[in-house]
């Protein structure tokens, strides 16, 4: 049918009367470019005598095909393209092309004339999804990242995603615009977060997705929350001790740090200050503040850190007591003590006594800064061990000193009986408090004896050992003698048994008492118990 012949169809057609019936379903049909598609009516029975099929887009309908009870016509240029179903009136249009899309009208000649429309969008398959950026890379709060999506195929729909996450587009930070093939997508100041992990750009139409490659942009940002370890040291740190100050900062790309000392530079580079580099700066005499800052080249920032402030100080070491060398005698001799270390700061000085704690007073006289003391005059108390304690805020040492204070002899005694038997064994012992230890000789009855030690004894009485012991106690040191008188006397056999003592008699009346108080108490508690027979 030529265009003539088809246009005076619808002519007449129009002086029949058509109406719209149900005819099509709801469209519109998608198709992919290539292949084929198939237009379904309606109609659920072969009741018409003609059916037409035209195509419009822009311009006037263009006739596809006619089924009549002739048979089936084609038109150009879809000779070889399409068929007609007879009974059903289904459209079917092979090897689509771009120029496919548009509206199909399919008109029923029967008793009643019906036409419908449906839309077929003959679909590009997606494909080179692409995302490009306006920078390279990024500053944190400063740049404007700008990213642009482009696809090849028709009717497409763009989704921003993070990862899995959809971006969804607030108009301020993040803005979005598109168009049939692209998609811009708009960061304004962009932080850090927002591009973590893989952008992709995600493109469909209603046959098929695709996506595109994972697009990573750096962002750079800090430096920030910039800190010292540790942040609170200690007052007071030991000299070559094993410790150093760390800075850190949150920065993207990592960032350099530079160390002050005040506002003065140190020519130290680098996340650690260690305490040699400090010391090698000749610092650390008295406290004071040390702090960091950390740049980013990227950002163009540096950021400080806060200060922590210390002084250093040596340790205490080789600590030594010095005290008198001659020999020391109680009562005559003065001592004096000097306590020095051969390095460190010394602050304090204090001294004690066989571990307890010394105050000036009395005897005790010490210098101002403590260094030494003097103890005038001796006795022999001041015996002990004496102990110097030199102390600075990092460390503590101490030094010794044994004084020995010669004195006595004093308090000599004589421990032994007074009395004994014949043949009895007598041990006479003698003791004196001396430094050094006394020497003891012992006189009878007025006579130097053999006897040089501490204790006199006999091995069986006589009555000629009866009589006055006395021992004398010497001192070589201070050459002092002192000496005790003890008296001894032996009587015969037996004559000591001088029977019970008072107590133990005292104790047996008592007993005897106790016993006879017992038994009465008994007798009248038996009468009281035993019922007694009635005279009658």
């Amino acid at each position: 049918m030529d265009l003539f012949a088809f246009k005076t169809l619808l002519v007449l057609l129009s002086f029949i009367g058509c109406c719209a019936g149900n005819v099509l379903p709801p469209g519109p049909v998608d198709a992919k470019l290539g292949t084929n598609v198939t237009l379904k009516t309606l109609i659920d029975k072969a009741d018409f005598t003609v059916i037409i099929w035209t195509f419009k887009t822009d311009g006037e309908p263009i006739p596809v095909a006619t089924q009549s009870a002739g048979g089936l016509q084609v038109n150009e240029p879809y000779i070889g393209r399409v068929s007609v179903n007879k009974t059903n009136g289904y459209l079917t249009l092979g090897s689509l092309t771009t120029e496919d899309s548009g509206v199909y009208t399919i008109t029923t000649v029967s008793a009643d004339t019906k036409t419908g429309d449906i839309e077929l969008r003959v679909l590009v398959p997606v494909s080179d999804v692409t995302i490009t950026s306006n920078v390279p890379e990024a500053v944190e709060h400063n740049s404007t990242v700008v990213l642009t999506c482009k696809a090849k195929g028709s009717f497409l729909k763009f989704t921003w995603l993070k990862g899995t996450t959809a971006i969804v587009p607030d108009g301020k930070h993040f803005a979005e615009e598109s168009d049939e093939t692209s998609s811009v997508l708009t960061i304004n100041h962009v932080l850090r977060t927002d591009l973590v992990g893989s952008i992709y750009c995600s493109v469909a139409n209603s046959l098929e997705t695709e996506k595109s490659a994972p697009f990573n942009l750096t962002v750079h940002y800090g430096p920030d929350e910039v800190t010292i370890t540790p942040l609170a040291p200690p007052k007071v740190i030991r000299a070559k001790s094993n410790f150093n100050l760390t800075c850190s900062a949150r920065s993207n790309p990592p960032a350099t740090f530079t160390w002050y000392h005040g506002e003065q530079m140190m020519e130290n580079s680098g996340p650690v200050l260690t305490l040699e580099v400090i010391e090698k700066h000749r610092l650390g005499a008295k406290e004071e503040a040390y702090s960091c800052r950390a740049s980013n080249a990227k950002t163009q920032r540096t950021v400080p850190s806060p200060a922590v402030s210390f002084a250093v100080m040596e340790a205490i070491s080789g600590a030594k007591v010095s005290g008198p060398t001659g020999t020391l005698i109680a009562g005559n001799s003065t001592a004096n003590l000097s306590c020095q270390a051969t390095a460190g700061t010394v602050k304090t000085i204090s001294w004690l006594k066989d571990g307890k704690a010394l105050s000036a007073g009395g005897r005790h006289v010490f210098a101002t800064d403590m260094s030494s003391m003097m103890i005038n005059l001796l006795q022999k108390e001041d015996n002990g061990e004496y102990t110097c304690q030199l102390t600075n805020p990092v460390n503590t040492d101490k030094a010794t000193y044994k004084m020995v204070v010669n004195y006595g002899p004093e308090g000599v005694k004589v421990d032994g009986p007074e009395a004994v038997e014949m043949n009895d064994i007598v041990e006479l012992i003698c003791s004196a408090a001396s430094v050094p230890p006394a020497n003891f000789t012992w006189k009878f009855n007025g006579t130097m004896t053999a006897v040089k030690t501490a204790k006199y004894s006999i091995d069986m009485a006589r009555y000629k050992n009866s009589g006055t012991y006395m021992c004398e106690a010497h001192n070589d040191v201070t050459d002092k003698t002192a000496t005790h008188t003890h008296t001894l006397s032996v009587k015969e056999e037996g004559a000591l048994d001088e029977g019970l003592s008072d107590g133990a008699i005292a104790g047996i009346v008592i007993a005897i008492l106790v016993a006879l108080g017992a038994a009465i108490a008994l007798i009248v508690y038996c009468r009281q118990k035993v019922p007694v027979e009635s005279p009658y």
